[in-house]
């Protein structure tokens, strides 16, 4: 009876991992699908946008992670070919000791970025958090999100949930470290996401409005 009662219950354990399993693929091939149109490898065919964010990847000894390096650098592009006027930098700034956002406009800089077209979202803790921060704090309405391929479908389909008029330029250059774990945990992110987008989530921190067509903040906290 026992042995009976165990077999049975690691069937109904089986069968709603299995159901789940299939549940978040299918969200996935949703999000996907809906993204991947708005998604552009060529800088020529990205659309012109008045806005590019960048969204923070890691920094290691005061200099930006590869991941966030081909971010920057891409977004640098974007800007350089004048399909995108501002960039808003969005990441991590919890301490003195790390901070995303005083190594990522400081790179933008050294490329010849002026100061006046970079702004700084000093609470972007997440991709919900950036997105959100961009309409409602930056007023931002349309933008090019710059990231690698794994991370654009999910920050796309936030961004046209929240009303944001989004498109993804694709930053993979070569390798990298991880790669493959930070796209399995991209799968429980984007469900993750659609909860948040359906329960209207508000980030922790909001503040006052910095217009993205207005006076640079790229200096006031540095």
């Amino acid at each position: 009876m026992k042995l009976l009662f165990k077999r049975k219950h690691l069937m109904i354990v089986l069968l709603a991992f299995v159901i789940i399993a299939l549940a978040c693929a299918s969200v996935i091939t949703l999000v996907k699908r809906q993204s991947n149109q708005y998604t552009f490898r060529q800088t020529e065919h990205v659309p012109a946008c008045y806005t590019g964010i960048i969204f923070g990847a890691g920094i290691r000894k005061g200099k930006p992670s590869k991941y966030l390096k081909d971010r920057l650098n891409a977004g640098i592009r974007l800007y350089k070919a004048g399909k995108v006027q501002r960039l808003l930098l969005s990441g991590d700034n919890g301490s003195r000791s790390y901070d995303e956002l005083k190594v990522m406009r400081d790179y933008c800089l050294s490329k010849n970025v002026r100061v006046d077209d970079i702004f700084l979202d000093f609470a972007g803790f997440d991709t919900y958090s950036t997105l959100y921060r961009a309409k409602e704090v930056f007023k931002v309405d349309r933008a090019v999100l710059v990231s690698q391929n794994y991370h654009l479908d999910r920050a796309i389909y936030i961004g046209r949930s929240l009303g944001l008029d989004s498109y993804g330029y694709i930053a993979d250059k070569g390798h990298y470290a991880g790669y493959q774990r930070n796209y399995l945990r991209e799968v429980l992110a984007t469900v993750n996401a659609i909860v948040e987008v359906n329960l209207n989530r508000k980030p922790k921190f909001l503040g006052e409005p910095v217009a993205i067509s207005g006076a640079s903040n790229a200096l006031l906290h540095y």
